[in-house]
């Protein structure tokens, strides 16, 4: 039965080193697929075109399309919102702004007129699940071939994924492979090592994930160091905020859900102006549950850009210092 082998390659460890043991195993027809979401670091565009150079296998790049999705919303505006006495000027603020731009995060949020939370991540499932699967796997699946997606995933990264197999069929001739479900960091860090490729640039400068920048799961700490070193990128979710905020039928929207703000109550009036990303980035450099800022990381966040950061202790290793080009780190 003809086989094709498909990983799915973030730019992250994890995925990186599903990607070495698929090479390693020598498996045909493998293929990488990097699902392009339009919200992530130009470090990690700089990354998976480096990778491109050191697998031996192609690496296809997708991306999701909301056009269609973003035309029904136009329409549902225009009648729907006004039968329901939704405000002239907020509909005609939608209508501005529902038009598709190719990014398709953004897209997907002025789509949805809301960005994905903890609590309810569509992002995942429409801009990286559905467009592989559309795009890549489908075509593939035809009568008498078999179609394995190698997925890095580990198992230590959520209760959740404690309990996956190591493999499973989907149907179809699909099936679902994680090589590496019980490595722990550390193996993960090490296959790198040995097969001499460079990690993320960005585990080196205080990113615990990398994927979106920032992911709506970003940690206090990571979102202290996205502030400190890449304003350019906060700068950007904040003219989507603004955006999506226009395309939103209460006329406001925030990145990050103000029920992650400990200092927000219930009877305050949350606007994107007042409660977006830039309230969110002060409150990561305080400490004492907000109320108060850290001084210790206020200084260190001055000095942010020129120092490494690894969470995961990769500075001595890599001895790449500072390591504000991609250069210093997958050169």
């Amino acid at each position: 039965m003809p086989t094709h082998n498909i990983v799915s390659l973030s730019g992250g460890k994890d995925s990186v080193a599903t990607g070495l043991v698929a090479e390693a195993l020598e498996v045909p027809n493998l293929q990488g697929v990097f699902a392009d979401t339009g919200h992530e670091h130009e470090l990690t565009y700089e990354y998976i075109h480096y990778l491109e150079t050191v697998f031996s296998f192609p690496i296809r790049r997708v991306k999701a399309d909301f056009t269609e999705q973003i035309a029904r919303k136009r329409r549902y505006v225009e009648v729907t919102w006004r039968k329901q006495d939704v405000p002239e000027s907020i509909v005609l603020a939608a209508l501005d702004v529902l038009h598709p731009t190719g990014i398709p995060f953004l897209d997907l949020c002025i789509w949805k007129g809301r960005f994905p939370s903890t609590k309810s991540r569509f992002c995942t499932e429409e801009l990286k699940r559905n467009p592989i699967i559309e795009q890549v796997f489908i075509p593939l699946m035809t009568p008498g071939n078999m179609v394995i997606s190698w997925q890095g995933v580990r198992a230590d990264e959520s209760i959740d994924r404690r309990f996956l197999p190591e493999c499973d069929e989907v149907g179809g001739g699909l099936f679902n492979y994680r090589p590496i479900l019980k490595w722990d960091v550390a193996a993960v860090f090490e296959a790198h090592r040995y097969a001499g490729i460079k990690p993320n640039p960005l585990y080196l400068q205080g990113a615990g994930r990398v994927g979106c920048m920032p992911c709506v799961n970003c940690g206090k700490d990571e979102l202290r160091e996205i502030g400190a070193r890449w304003p350019k990128e906060v700068a950007r979710v904040r003219e989507w905020e603004r955006l999506v905020s226009l395309a939103s039928k209460r006329g406001s929207s925030t990145f990050f859900t103000a029920t992650n703000d400990p200092t927000v109550h219930k009877r305050d009036d949350v606007d994107f102006k007042t409660h977006g990303i830039d309230r969110m980035i002060e409150w990561a450099n305080t400490t004492r549950g907000g109320r108060e800022f850290d001084m210790l990381k206020m200084l260190d966040r001055a000095d942010a850009p020129n120092k490494c950061a690894s969470a995961y202790g990769l500075c001595e290793t890599y001895q790449k210092i500072p390591v504000s080009l991609i250069d210093d780190a997958v050169a």
